[in-house]
């Protein structure tokens, strides 16, 4: 069994992913608030969402190249430095082409930390990152739980919730005290280029070292034990060394994938809007206030995160289709609950019910996409990547 080192370094990469957890799960929460104060419709407002989509594009594309410049810490870096100025700019300005401005930026610069982050886990683990990564992603989760919880009581207090874009500038710059503080070293200034060069969707066993051994479906999260799953992955490692007719059958997706792929986009753009306006209708039909609506989406990333560290488990047990019907139930009976809900304690227990639906919606639906691409797993990982481009650009103007 791989064995998990907390170094600096490792540690490092948890504390640089919460911070984009700390203003990824706490827009949501914002958004109706903006609405507010710029006196726009639902689907203006959802135009931030689109800002989100055009700037995690576009970090995507830009990580790579830095990263062959720079190295990838420094590359990590710059993100949060990027990250801290569009949120500073977020908090202070108040037109709706400078908020959708600065929320693309912020998304730029994020998509950077987020692609940092995974292949510094993956080159520094090799066996062990899949466990790296999944610490990695419960430090986002547990930095969004606090953060609608920030901006509730910062509402509660009356000081609006642009304080709390300023909070997220100095946990930024706190992180990076005690990266020099405590002597954090870079990661290696050299990134290998086959890392580097993935696009964001790309699974860590793909992107891992060539001297690393890659796991097996046994072993590996996210296969669920489904040999189709591992041996995608294991063809993708090969297309990583040049393989000549390897390379020419990742150029061809299965008409299955594609189903794969559209239910990654369906799941990913529910996921968005309730983020994005669960608050609000918290305030129309429960009756919550502004700041209590803005706490109570923690309720559903409660739920998300839960859902997550049981869900690994149970995925070693369940093939997916069935795992994923059924937690596509869970969420059906959620939302019911919190649709319904007269009273807010009601709703926010849909939302929790909801939440533990949800977590497992991404994780299935990409280990289905991956075991029928066959060889093509490489290009079917980076173009799942896309699918969340239309839950951020699309879905959300489209429900306003």
């Amino acid at each position: 069994m791989p064995r998990l080192t907390h170094d600096k370094i490792t540690l490092l990469a948890y504390a640089q992913l919460g911070l984009w957890g700390f203003f990824n799960y706490g827009f949501g929460p914002v958004v109706p608030l903006l609405r507010d104060e710029q006196g726009s419709s639902a689907a203006v407002a959802g135009l931030h969402s689109t800002g989100i989509a055009v700037g995690a594009l576009l970090g995507g594309a830009l990580f790579a190249p830095i990263a062959r410049r720079l190295g990838r810490g420094p590359a990590i870096w710059l993100g949060l430095a990027g990250v801290a100025a569009g949120v500073a700019a977020l908090g202070a300005l108040h037109p709706l082409p400078a908020t959708i401005a600065a929320v693309a930026v912020i998304a730029t610069f994020g998509m950077m930390v987020i692609s940092g982050v995974n292949v510094v886990l993956t080159a520094r683990h090799g066996d062990a990152a899949p466990a790296a990564l999944a610490e990695a992603n419960a430090a986002c989760a547990g930095m969004g739980i606090l953060a609608p919880l920030v901006i509730g009581a910062s509402m509660d207090a009356g000081l609006g919730w642009r304080p709390v874009m300023f909070v997220e500038v100095g946990l930024i710059a706190l992180v990076a005290l005690a990266a020099l503080t405590f002597r954090v070293p870079l990661p290696q200034a050299a990134p290998a280029a086959a890392a580097a060069d993935q696009p964001v969707g790309v699974t860590a066993a793909a992107s891992a070292p060539a001297d690393q051994p890659i796991r097996t479906a046994v072993d590996r999260p996210g296969t669920g034990g489904n040999p189709a799953a591992s041996r995608s992955a294991d063809a993708g490692a090969g297309d990583l060394t040049g393989d000549g007719p390897r390379r020419a059958a990742a150029d061809r997706l299965p008409r299955a994938y594609w189903i794969a792929w559209v239910l990654m986009a369906v799941t990913g753009s529910i996921e968005v809007c309730l983020s994005l306006w669960t608050a609000d209708v918290l305030r129309s039909h429960a009756g919550l206030s502004a700041g209590g609506a803005s706490a109570a989406v923690a309720a559903i990333v409660c739920g998300m995160f839960a859902g997550r560290v049981a869900g690994g488990r149970v995925a070693l047990r369940w093939p997916p289709v069935p795992l994923l019907l059924a937690a596509l139930t869970v969420s059906l009976a959620g939302f019911a609950l919190f649709w319904v809900a007269p009273m807010g304690w009601l709703a926010v227990t849909g939302l929790l019910v909801l939440g533990l639906g949800n977590a497992l919606h991404y994780p299935l639906a990409i280990s289905i996409a991956l075991a029928v691409a066959g060889p093509a797993a490489d290009k079917a990982a980076g173009w799942a990547s896309y699918s969340m481009g239309v839950g951020f650009g699309i879905a959300p103007v489209g429900l306003g």
